[in-house]
Order: C-alpha cells, then structure tokens, then sequence
C-alpha cells in the first residue's frame, strides 16, 4: 500500500491564464488546450472560463462541457462564478458545467471596502448560493478572494468565514495568494495553521508570482498539507502569473517522494509550445524545463564534462519533458561541443581538421553570429575547402548601394605580396566587386574565369540570421570548379568564394 500523499493538480490556464494581458482564446482554441490538459496531460481539474462574460465565452464553455460529458470529464471541468443571486449558476447550468467556484472574499478589507458589507450578511448570501447549487446538481468550491492579506491582518475573520464553510456542503475550499504577495515562509505557516484545525476539510493553494516566489510558495503550500495545487502552463496569468506548471511539476517529483501527482511530464514542453502559439505569449529561452536553452550545454567545459561520466548532468534530464539535450556552438564551443554535435549528425573528423572547424566557429561566434547544429556540414565545407596556399587575399573592401545610384566597391587586394586597390561600379555589390578585382587582375595581365553558375542556401529550418553558403562554379579554358563561401551576410560569402576561386587560380 503506498504511502504517499495525493495531491491533485488543478490547471486554470482557460481561466486564470487568459487574464495574462493581450490573450482570448477562441472557442476551438480552448478546447484543444481542455482535451490536452485532461486527456495527455492529465491534470486531475480544470478552470476554463469565469461566468457572464460573453457569449463567445458561454459558446466555449458549452463546446468544452459537451467534449468532457461524452468523455467521462465533466465533474473535472469547473467554471468561477460569483454571489449573484443564482445569475451565474443559470448561467452555468445552460453552458453544461456541473462545478462552480464560487468567488468569495477572503480578507475583511475587501468584504469592508469592497462590498460594504458585514461578515454575516456575506455568508448568508453565499448559503443561499451552496443551497441554490445543491439544488441544481452543482458541486460547489469556494474561492477565498484575497486570503492572503486576510490572514495577514484579519485572521479572526478568516477563521470565522472557515467555521462558517466547515457547516456546508462545500467539496473544496480555495486559499488564493491573490496579489502574489506572500513569502514562502508565509505560505507554509498559513496554510499549516489552517489545515491543522480543519484536517478533514481540502484545501487548493493558488499562488501568483509576482516576486518571482511562485513556485517556492506552491511547494511551500503542499509541504504545509495543501490538498491541491493551482497552476497554469508557461506560468500565464494577471500581472507576472500564476505559478507555472511545468516547473513546479518538476520539483515536486524530484524533491518531494512522499507526495504522488499524475501529471504526465513527457507532455508539458509539447502542450507549453501550442499554449504559447495560440496565446501569442511567447515562453522566454531561459524559462525553467520548457525554455528553448534550459537543455543547452554552451560551454565546451560542460560537453566534455558529460563525455565523462555525465559530470554536467542533473535529475532535471530533458527526455523527461520530450526533449533532447544539445550543444551549442559558438565563441565557448571547445572541440567536445563540436564532437557532441558532429555525432548527431553522423560526421567524424581527425584531431587536426576538428581544431580548423572549432576555431571557425570560435571566429563566427565572436562575430555574434548564431551557429547551429544544421550550419556545421557548411563550416566544415567550408573550413576544410583550402586545398592551395594563401596567395591572395582580399584586405578589405567597401561595398555601397544608393537608391538612383550605381553600386560601387573598393577593394584593396594582395596577390604574391603586392598590393592593389582598386575602384568599380556595377549592377550589384557583387558585381561591382568583380569589376573591381578585373580591374587588378588587367594591371597583372591574367584573365579571370567565366562565372557560369551561382547559388545561395542556407540551413534548413534556419533564421534570418543564418549562415549563408554561396557556392559559384567556374569555367577557365582548362577546366570547371566550384568554390564555396560562408557568412551570415550573402554578399560577403560570395566574395569569399571568389578569394578561393582567386587562390586557385593564382597557385
């Protein structure tokens, strides 16, 4: 028989999570994320909607509550509602919904202020409200708006609201940090001192984060004997957010044994992604479990630590999450890094080719290029084409296009330690750059090759940013080549395909 405690895992990203500023889901929209959460993800509850907003809202309320009542997950579908005089509960009856969450003021300076009313006239409206809901076959949880500054400075109150919803038929009862401004110890002591009192009652904890203290405050929150926790994918939510879920999924299973959750962790990074394409929000690439670089070994130090004996690695592995670990590649990249990816991709090179293909991309790197795994077969192209000796070499040069003006280039060249600058104009950059270089080639009395192809790729799946290749073939009266040229800017791998060509000839 285990041991371990349950804790039920309830996500309020249709609800909660759609106040984050900017967001509405459509309704084929958050009944995709409703089938992911509860079929794939298994959380145990979700929150999709407030009542009375819209019709729009109703209209996916009733799209979701159709899906859950034909699937067996309509008592896991769950709709906030509000001391109306039974007006959300009609409401929610039309939609489909059989659980409300009922929202309720937790702290006396809301009831005070807000409401204008005495603790005994709010319980009596919310009594008849639970009645009303029992009546109508609705299941009733009871949000305590504000309970965090409740029990910061009107505890008295709170307690007496708790024996008040100790006396009804209340399944779940609500303790919400709404304002996000508790502290983790905070969040322990409340929340033990009322479940000590109240140990048959459940309670979910429902943290923001606003300090940043959202998942220590959830965790917090459980080890203090919270019944069930609040979250929301990619953290989404008023202000800085809920706390998010898939982290505090994942210490939850790393750091607390005694506890037993069903959530599916293989899935959160794929439901975060459709989360962020449908909410337009997009995840930061530092963000915890489900950042695009949380899986991404920079350091060349770090790849050959985890060539040895995995030095670099944690019980936070990514093919928990569906994902893979990676290297990057760039200025930090060590020969390790490059090996890590070069095995990905079925590459193998000797000791001396492996330092020329690092150091090229210790050179792009400084250049703040981004380097990826998809780049290397072009670097190593690249690096590895320089079959001939260094007998020219383009210094600089200046390309310029103005709107109404020819594009002109001046460049200065070496050929055999002399050196030559020259000016030209043409019908592009490029162009104008080969005019420039047969202007030199004339004072020296040898004749370039025909460019007779030219073609420019870049990696697939690459930005706009990417590595650019440029391969040009020639034709000379002896024979057809092709030289090859890598830059993130077109123009310039082209006209370091030209230096090689120049090479070539010239050797």
């Amino acid at each position: 028989m285990s041991t371990k405690r349950r804790l039920e895992i309830m996500d309020t990203t249709l609800r909660d999570g759609e106040q984050t500023s900017g967001v509405s889901f459509s309704a084929s929209e958050k009944l995709t994320i409703a089938k992911l959460l509860l079929e794939e993800l298994k959380v145990d509850r979700i929150e999709i909607a407030s009542a009375r907003v819209s019709e729009g809202e109703f209209q996916a309320v009733k799209d979701v509550t159709n899906w859950a009542a034909n699937n067996n997950y309509i008592d896991a579908v769950e709709v906030l509602t509000f001391v109306d005089n039974g007006v959300s509960i009609n409401w929610m009856i039309e939609a489909g919904a059989k659980v409300q969450n009922l929202l309720t003021k937790g702290s006396l300076n809301h009831l005070t202020y807000q409401l204008k009313k005495t603790p005994n006239q709010h319980f009596k409206e919310i009594l008849e409200n639970i009645s009303l809901a029992k009546q109508k076959g609705i299941v009733t949880n009871v949000y305590l708006e504000d309970w965090s500054n409740g029990m910061r400075n009107s505890k008295d109150y709170v307690f007496e609201f708790l024996e008040f919803l100790s006396t009804q038929p209340v399944k779940r009862i609500m303790l919400p940090d709404t304002l996000g401004i508790l502290t983790p110890r905070e969040s322990y002591e409340f929340v033990k001192e009322i479940k000590d009192k109240y140990p048959h009652l459940h309670f979910d904890f429902h943290a923001h984060n606003d300090y940043d203290l959202g998942v220590s405050n959830a965790i917090e929150g459980v080890r203090a004997g919270a019944d069930a926790l609040h979250l929301t994918i990619n953290g989404m939510g008023e202000r800085a957010g809920n706390a998010p879920m898939a982290s505090t999924i994942a210490v939850i299973n790393d750091f607390m044994p005694q506890i037993e959750i069903g959530v599916n962790e293989k899935v959160l990074y794929t439901v975060s992604k459709l989360v962020e394409n449908f909410s337009g929000v997009m995840i930061p690439a530092n963000k915890p479990v489900i950042g695009a670089n949380v899986f991404t070994q920079t350091a060349g130090i770090h790849a050959d630590g985890d060539n040895k004996k995995n030095l670099y690695f944690s019980d936070l592995l990514p093919e928990r999450f569906g994902r893979k670990r990676q290297y990057a590649l760039g200025k930090s990249s060590g020969k390790a890094n490059i090996q890590k990816n070069l095995q990905e991709l079925g590459l193998q090179l000797n000791d001396e080719d492996l330092k020329k293909v690092t150091q090229r991309i210790i050179e792009l790197g400084d250049k703040k290029q981004v380097v990826t795994k998809e780049d290397l077969p072009y670097i190593i192209s690249d690096v590895l084409d320089r079959t001939y000796d260094e007998k020219v070499k383009v210094n600089s040069y200046v390309l310029t296009h103005s709107k109404g003006l020819k594009p002109s280039t001046t460049v200065s060249i070496t050929i055999n330690n002399e050196e030559f600058e020259e000016h030209a104009q043409g019908d592009g950059q490029f162009d104008a750059f080969m005019n420039a270089i047969r202007n030199v080639f004339k004072i020296k009395k040898m004749i370039l090759p025909d460019l007779i192809d030219y073609a420019v790729r870049i990696p697939p799946g690459s930005r706009s940013d990417a590595l650019c290749e440029t391969i040009i073939t020639w034709k000379n009266t002896e024979k057809e080549f092709k030289t090859r040229g890598l830059d993130s800017d077109q123009t310039v791998s082209a006209i370091k395909a030209t230096e090689k060509m120049l090479n070539i000839i010239t050797n």
